[in-house]
This record gives C-alpha cells, sequence and structure tokens, in this order.
C-alpha cells in the first residue's frame, strides 16, 4: 500500500493550486457524465454516480456544474461523448502503473501518453501486462484529528472493512467493493469526518524504489496526473518518505 497511499498524499497537497483545481473540476465532469450515462441519473440508485456527485461536492464544485455533467450523460443537454481507457505501463525502477483514461479522442490519447512515457523512461504493455498485479478496491481517508486507531477499527470491522492503514494525518480503511458503501455509511452514523472516498486500484505487493529511479517514477506520476485525459494513476512503488516529502514539497 505505500506507494498508493504516499502518492495520494502527495495528490492531496498540490492540489490546492488553481490550475490543479481546474483540472480537477474536469475531471469530476467527465466522471459525473460517464457515471449518469451507464447508470442513469438518480443518484440513489446508481453508486458510481453518488460516489463522483460526492466527490464533486467534497471539492466545492457549483451544484449547477454538477447537474448539468448529469444532464449531459443522460442526454436531456448535449455533451462530448466520452471513451474509458484502461493502459497499462512498465515503469522506471521495475513500476507497474495502471493509467484510466477518459477521452473523446483515444487515437490522439493513445499518441500523446506514449510520447510522454518514452520521454520517461517507460513503455506501455500489452493488456493484462500488469493489470494482474492490482485488485479494485475501496479505499475510505479518514483525519485522525480526535480519533483513536481503536475508534476507527471499532466501526469499520464490524461493517466489513479489509485492512486499517495509519499513515501521518490519515486512517485509510481499506474495503472490498462489497463492502465500501456499507463501511462508508457505518462512518457516517458514528459521525466520523471523511477526508476521500474513493474505489480504485490497490497493488498486492509494492516494489522498492530508489535513487534516480525513485524521481523518475514520482516525475512520471507527477506527469500523467496533469494529462489532461487523465482519470486515474495507480502504481506499486515503495519510495523513501525523506524521497517522497521533498517531492512534495
Amino acid at each position: 500500500m505505500s506507494g498508493h497511499s504516499k502518492w495520494a498524499t502527495i495528490k492531496r497537497k498540490k492540489a490546492v493550486t488553481d490550475s490543479r483545481r481546474g483540472k480537477l473540476f474536469t475531471q469530476l465532469i467527465k466522471e459525473i457524465t460517464i457515471a449518469a450515462k451507464e447508470g442513469g441519473g438518480d443518484p440513489g440508485g446508481n453508486p458510481r454516480l453518488r460516489l463522483a456527485i460526492d466527490k464533486g461536492k467534497a471539492a466545492n464544485m457549483p451544484a449547477e456544474n454538477i447537474k448539468r455533467a448529469v444532464q449531459k450523460g443522460t442526454g436531456e443537454l448535449p455533451g462530448v461523448n466520452y471513451e474509458e481507457i484502461t493502459y497499462e505501463v512498465y515503469g522506471p525502477g521495475g513500476t507497474a502503473i495502471i493509467i484510466e483514461v477518459v477521452t473523446d479522442n483515444k487515437n490522439r490519447t493513445i499518441a500523446e501518453l506514449r510520447f510522454l512515457l518514452e520521454r520517461n523512461h517507460s513503455k506501455l504493455g500489452a493488456s493484462g501486462s500488469v493489470a494482474y498485479m492490482f485488485h479494485k478496491k475501496g479505499t475510505i481517508r479518514i483525519p485522525k484529528t480526535g480519533l483513536t486507531e481503536d475508534d476507527v477499527l471499532a466501526v469499520v470491522l464490524d461493517a466489513g472493512a479489509e485492512d486499517l492503514i495509519v499513515e501521518d494525518e490519515t486512517f485509510d480503511v481499506v474495503t472490498s467493493l462489497e463492502a465500501f458503501e456499507p463501511v462508508k455509511k457505518a462512518l457516517e452514523a458514528a459521525h466520523i469526518k471523511i477526508e476521500e472516498a474513493e474505489l480504485g486500484m490497490v497493488p498486492e505487493n509494492t516494489v522498492k524504489v530508489e535513487g534516480q529511479d525513485a524521481e523518475r517514477v514520482l516525475k512520471l506520476m507527477e506527469i500523467l496526473e496533469d494529462h489532461d485525459d487523465t482519470a486515474h494513476v495507480y502504481a506499486n512503488f515503495d519510495i523513501d518518505e525523506k524521497v517522497l516529502s521533498s517531492f512534495a514539497g
């Protein structure tokens, strides 16, 4: 979990700038639109849409923007025809990377990604080449403020959580796909603040990366995150805390 959870911390720290906030809004609009297109515009009966809308609200996205994104997905308003694609990558230092994109032009996106990867000591892999190293899980991040590990465990274990990872500033609750909503609701019922809740790919094992390869991996992650079509990037690196802190700063 180290690389996965630490990169999430870096993203949160870097997301405070206006340019990155604008990128976040674009990502969320795409996610809301696709979720509404696939499962309908009622968040009560569409868990993916409900999660996307919750993320939008947490990012202070205007309600009107959320409404329009839903309506574009359901066809009530004209919109762009987005496509979801997953790419698998061999990264620096033997790392495995998964890139999930949402695009209206897959030929453009693959050409741009291939160019970025080649310039950053990485290459695209075939379908299935690294995906087997990851499993789809739920992750719910809780600020540590005023809570102990036992406080959180008492709530999440009974609700079906698989693991609790103690980070510097948060407790990260890991769940199966099926237990994600029950655990989230249990935390809400216990009035425990949730900083972020998401479904994503979690590496089964991590790869220790040091020196120049560590710098290359972190640089690549940032470049991929900044690409306009990127929805999510997941990797299995484990990098020393001092290197991560230096990069985040």
